[in-house]
């Protein structure tokens, strides 16, 4: 058993809410370059699972209209 599973699952959403809610105040201008940077990757990465979901279920909905 790793000491992973003895941690409490973090909810859906979590992570995101944590980071929104941070105090931007105390980061440097690299760092918040850097997170600038982070987050457009992380929003390429989730248009990309998007766009795979959406060709998923066009697929599924033409299987089963015929």
């Amino acid at each position: 058993m790793d000491a992973d599973d003895l941690e409490p699952r973090k909810r859906r959403g979590e992570a995101l809410k944590a980071l929104a809610g941070e105090d931007l105040e105390l980061l440097g201008e690299e760092e918040l370059r850097d997170r600038i940077t982070a987050l457009e990757t992380e929003i390429m990465r989730i248009k990309t699972q998007l766009g795979r979901k959406e060709g998923t279920r066009s697929a599924a909905e033409a299987l089963f209209k015929k």
